[in-house]
């Protein structure tokens, strides 16, 4: 008789262990809130009996309203001990878009944040749910801790099988229906090989999560809890109270989006802060400026870190805290990964040789199962096992990865092409400009003209014809933007990436 198939263990399991060989040790912290690892454990096995008993099986689909809470990593975990697949809507996406996620991901049970029911209640007006759970006691829905509270903390078998999805995470699109990237069991373990922590202590790591967990941050707390160390938990980012947390908990590693390093380190409290513990800043999420990341490891130290990747192609190069002192490895994304296969084709398909521009496409065995419900579309995207990640680039001999622009953020002008992040980092080296953002926008004969977003540094007297002649003197007219405006602050995705749809939908409408 032949033997049974080994269980699959999955990602979870592999956290619940750790969580077990240290019951004592810190595992979250949240405002006042201080969570051992024996009781992040038992809160999540006794949720995922909870949800059990609530009709939740392998295969449905559980949607989190919630920010950022140690209630809600608990529930993702107890979700996929089920089987279930996790969706995390962003928070600040419109009530109707939500709405729309939480019908077309066939939501099972939506777990709320206590201080989101209102928002839950709109939601489910128009998409009815069959158990709306809440992260504690309310008027709206059944309390999902109360149900925890009678269940058993014992040790829970995993029910997930290695090509069942896990997670269903959306693009951070600000208009329309966003995009939901399927990622499975077997895609997590081939990511957790992949995580960029570095080989310091793993037990002493502290990592402070400021951004959204339902995007990379909560990638990052996995892996760190996993590892052994702690994560300090705050709602949102506000450089203020990022630096004080840094001081005040010891934080060791941090994790931010260009945009938000740059308040970090343009907050007035930087200089007097004490950031001597920290021995990781990993940034990436968009293009960041040469510039600014020379200012940043002279004011930090050698403790920048760049991933580049995708959710849909998990990570593909890694800059590191060496490559950072080389000024000219700051344009680039870092060297490519083992096990990531990377080309750079043009558009007919064929693969340019090294230093020549072209798309970016990557094969691992990260690379997404494809798009919830969006068969065209994956099949578009995802060609005889080959992602095309729609970023232009170009790749060096010795295997770094530059990526030069979005294809959908690349502007077509008469002359040929400008690539937004070439000015911007242009820009963004004028000694009065702090960051800019480079966008195209049609005119009424359907033309592009370059627009520029640009937020100087205090008591800077330039004006938009000085920078337009200082990029005509430096990159020729074809780069010259058509128009620059200088607003107070630059609006932010979700996710904290700059909007560029919003800049473009203010631009149209000052026309």
């Amino acid at each position: 008789m032949p033997n049974a198939a080994p269980h699959f263990r999955s990602h979870v399991e592999h956290i619940l262990d750790a969580l077990r060989a240290h019951p004592d040790r810190e595992a979250l912290v949240y405002g006042d809130h201080r969570v051992t690892a024996g009781q992040l454990r038992a809160l999540a096995l006794r949720m995922a009996r909870a949800m059990q008993a609530q009709g939740v099986e392998r295969g449905q689909t559980v949607t989190l309203l919630s920010g950022n809470l140690p209630e809600s990593v608990a529930t993702r975990y107890a979700a996929n001990l089920i089987g279930a697949r996790v969706n995390h809507l962003y928070s600040r996406l419109a009530c109707d878009v939500q709405a729309a996620i939480v019908r077309d991901v066939e939501t099972r049970a939506l777990v709320v944040d206590p201080r989101m029911t209102d928002r839950a209640a709109e939601i489910t007006e128009s998409v009815p749910v069959k158990s709306v759970l809440v992260l504690g006691p309310t008027e709206t829905g059944e309390d999902l801790l109360a149900l925890a509270a009678h269940q058993s903390e014992e040790s829970f078998v995993s029910q997930a099988q290695p090509d069942d999805i896990c997670a269903i995470r959306h693009t951070g699109g600000t208009t329309g229906h966003p995009k939901g990237i399927c990622t499975t069991y077997r895609q997590v373990q081939a990511q957790r090989a992949a995580r960029p922590l570095g080989n310091d202590a793993a037990s002493t790591r502290r990592q402070l999560v400021a951004t959204t967990i339902a995007h990379a941050a909560g990638m990052l707390t996995d892996a760190v809890l996993e590892s052994g160390g702690a994560v300090v938990m705050l709602d949102d980012f506000e450089a203020g109270q990022v630096l004080g947390t840094i001081e005040r908990e010891r934080i060791t590693h941090l994790w931010l989006l260009p945009p938000l390093l740059y308040q970090l380190l343009d907050h007035p409290r930087m200089d007097h802060t004490d950031t001597s513990t920290l021995r990781q800043v990993l940034y990436g999420g968009c293009q960041a400026s040469p510039a600014r990341l020379s200012d940043a490891v002279g004011r930090l130290g050698p403790v920048l870190t760049q991933g580049y990747g995708q959710n849909e192609a998990g990570l593909i190069s890694i800059l590191t805290p060496d490559d950072h002192a080389r000024p000219e490895r700051l344009r680039s994304a870092g060297r490519i990964l083992d096990g990531v296969e990377v080309e750079i084709r043009d558009d007919a398909g064929n693969a340019l040789p090294d230093g020549e521009h072209g798309e970016i496409v990557v094969r691992s065995a990260m690379v997404m199962q494809g798009y919830w419900k969006q068969p065209q579309l994956t099949a578009q995207v995802l060609q005889n096992g080959w992602l095309h990640t729609g970023d232009i680039g170009f790749r060096g001999s010795d295997s770094y990865l530059t990526v030069v622009d979005r294809l959908k953020d690349m502007i077509v002008v008469v002359g040929g092409h400008v690539y937004t992040t070439e000015l911007e980092d242009l820009l963004n080296s004028h000694p009065q400009v702090r960051q800019s953002a480079v966008y195209g926008v049609r005119d009424e004969d359907r033309m592009e003209r370059v627009h520029a977003a640009v937020l100087l540094v205090p008591g800077a007297e330039t004006s938009a014809d000085e920078l337009r002649a200082y990029v005509r003197a430096e990159r020729g007219s074809m780069y010259e933007p058509a128009r620059i405006t200088f607003p107070a602050e630059l609006p932010l995705t979700d996710v904290g990436k700059p909007d560029k749809k919003e800049l473009r939908r203010r631009a149209m409408a000052h026309a």
